[in-house]
């Protein structure tokens, strides 16, 4: 018996001594052929720097080496140098030091589209549609509008001379500035008769945060006569994952919101939703769009899963992959590709996207029967009236386009007279006595939103069943 036992643990011995020779000889095999390859991208490198057209700098080739390495991985990873990594920290958090003011380049200049409340340019007394000619005293004429913005960012509580037109025929004036924390706020929202309408632009630092005074808000314009609301994802390219998870955990009492896994099954992660719905159980309609991705579709879905919400739209984009930013000490950063991420029932909507519940594409309404005569009952010869109607209803030729009482060319169908023509219902009138959207300062009416107009008579259609159920 020892004899056998011992010719046993001898071929262990010897099956372990063999696969550990095996495995390192292995690793001394793959170790051989990476410094093969980059014994190759030495070679390249050395004739790149010698014989290019053009004389170029040794980062630069690096930093291209560096990104091509991981672009050529998938679309989503990157290499971030200092300047994109600081820019990407910004856009992130939601917060810079600047003038707060919204702008956009017109022929050359720089012009403001809106000033953000309680801000340096809002107190300045900066309007909509102030053309900036020169910072600092110089000329904006050349620079491009990302050039142009990060002149006007800068430390907080450091001063900037803008120097500003109003008017075509205006005299310009100078205004001194001093530099503050703005606020990015990715949440806009308003109320839509008795909808509340909530539009995530896009998923950084400050969302959630935006999101919970949106609800509240809403709820104190509305009260008892709220009856839901629409949560518009559309052309959101999405953002921090937590905050996905967070605004998805806004509606949600328990379960799970979005599972992540890794190239290793043990790196998987889940996020749960902890009790506590801020929309108090109420229908919620959330639009998508090709334009809705990442973080948007884990909302969508999330939501979706649960029977929380319906989603109306079109196909989302179908990004359904999470990136890791990684700094590399002394340099930018690593935007890597890291995990992929599942909706509740375990469905990955890589290169899929979400599927709507109620697929609506884009369109515009028009009426169809202006100005046709249309004969009805009670104006037939002989027909029975009505003991309740003292006097008969009579069809008469609808009046012209614009006459009191009718509805414009263009406007929804059932549009209450005197209704903006292609407004969307609950919309404001032109003279501004209606919900305002809130959030970065007041919005102009928008056009007729088809896709909004059917979400909101789908919710109104929930609740008045609803009602009449009970």
């Amino acid at each position: 018996m020892r004899i056998v036992k011992r010719a046993a643990t001898a071929a262990a011995l010897v099956f372990l001594g063999a696969g550990v020779a095996t495995v390192t000889a292995q690793v001394n095999n793959n170790s051989s052929e990476t410094y093969r390859q980059l014994n190759l991208f030495g070679d390249v490198f050395e004739r790149v720097r010698a014989e290019y057209v053009e004389t170029t700098t040794d980062e630069q080739l690096i930093e291209s080496a560096i990104n091509g390495m991981l672009t050529s991985l998938d679309p989503h990873s990157s290499y971030l140098n200092r300047k994109s990594f600081q820019d990407m920290q910004v856009q992130t958090r939601g917060e810079f030091g600047g003038l707060g003011i919204e702008v956009t380049m017109e022929n050359g200049l720089i012009k403001v589209v809106s000033p953000i409340d309680d801000t340096p340019a809002f107190r300045a007394g900066l309007q909509p549609g102030d053309l900036i000619i020169q910072l600092n005293g110089e000329a904006v004429m050349g620079l491009s509008l990302n050039e142009a913005v990060e002149k006007m960012r800068g430390p907080v509580g450091s001063d900037i001379k803008v120097t500003v037109r109003r008017g075509e025929a205006g005299e310009p004036f100078e205004v001194t500035l001093t530099r503050a924390v703005i606020k990015v706020q990715s949440v806009r929202y308003r109320t839509e008769g008795d909808i509340g309408y909530v539009r995530i632009t896009s998923f950084n630092e400050q969302t959630q945060q935006g999101l919970e005074k949106a609800i509240a808000s809403i709820q104190q314009q509305l009260g008892d006569k709220l009856k839901g609301y629409v949560l518009d994802l559309r052309n959101n390219p999405g953002g921090l994952l937590d905050q996905a998870v967070s605004v998805s955990d806004t509606f949600l009492e328990k379960g799970e919101i979005v599972s992540t896994r890794g190239r290793k099954a043990e790196e998987g992660t889940r996020y749960n939703a902890k009790p506590g719905d801020l929309a108090k159980g109420l229908p919620i309609v959330v639009l998508v769009n090709g334009g809705s991705a990442s973080a948007s579709e884990i909302v969508a879905g999330a939501l979706q899963d649960h029977k929380r919400a319906l989603v109306l739209g079109t196909q989302s984009f179908g990004k359904g992959s999470v990136q890791t930013i990684i700094p590399l000490p002394g340099h930018g950063a690593m935007r890597l590709t890291t995990a992929r991420y599942y909706t509740p029932s375990g469905k990955s909507i890589q290169a899929l996207g979400i599927a709507p519940d109620i697929e609506v594409h884009p369109a515009r309404v028009e009426e169809t029967d202006q100005g046709l005569i249309r004969r009805r009952e009670s104006d037939l010869r002989g027909a029975l009236r009505n003991p309740d109607s003292p006097r008969p209803a009579t069809t008469q030729p609808a009046p012209g386009p614009g006459a009191s009482g009718t509805p414009a060319p263009g406007a929804a169908p059932g549009a209450t007279p005197g209704a903006v023509p292609g407004a969307a219902p609950g919309a404001a009138p032109a003279n501004g006595n209606g919900p305002a959207e809130n959030g970065e300062g007041a919005a102009n009416q928008p056009p007729f939103d088809y896709q909004l107009a059917r979400a909101l008579d789908l919710l109104r259609g929930v609740a008045l069943f609803q009602a009449r159920a009970n």
